[in-house]
């Protein structure tokens, strides 16, 4: 199993990071974005668990050490990764756009 984890700074706390992000995409001409808020994102691959024990872990994990409760929120899924689709990566992209097929 896969648990895709996300963290993000809590509504009210001062972000600088996403006001920087928000501020470069405008003056890239992107001024229809209102506002950035950065965060973190973890994959987390877990072994010889059932959903329901996956779920409990993964929220000790970010209860205790992936997210500071005090500034930040987090929420996850768990997948399956046998159900997974297959994802595209930038690399692939950059390769299509060059004519290779990996």
């Amino acid at each position: 199993m896969l648990a895709k984890v996300y963290v993000t700074p809590k509504k009210g706390i001062l972000d600088p990071q996403g006001k920087a992000i928000h501020h470069s995409l405008h003056a890239l001409h992107y001024n229809e974005v209102s506002d950035v808020r950065a965060g973190k994102y973890f994959e987390v691959h877990l072994n010889g668990l059932t959903r329901a024990q996956a779920e409990t872990r993964v929220r000790e994990m970010c209860q205790k050490l992936l997210a500071n409760l005090v500034i930040e929120d987090f929420r996850f899924e768990i997948v399956d990764i046998s159900d997974q689709p297959s994802a595209v990566s930038n690399q692939q992209e950059r390769d299509r756009a060059r004519g290779e097929e990996s």
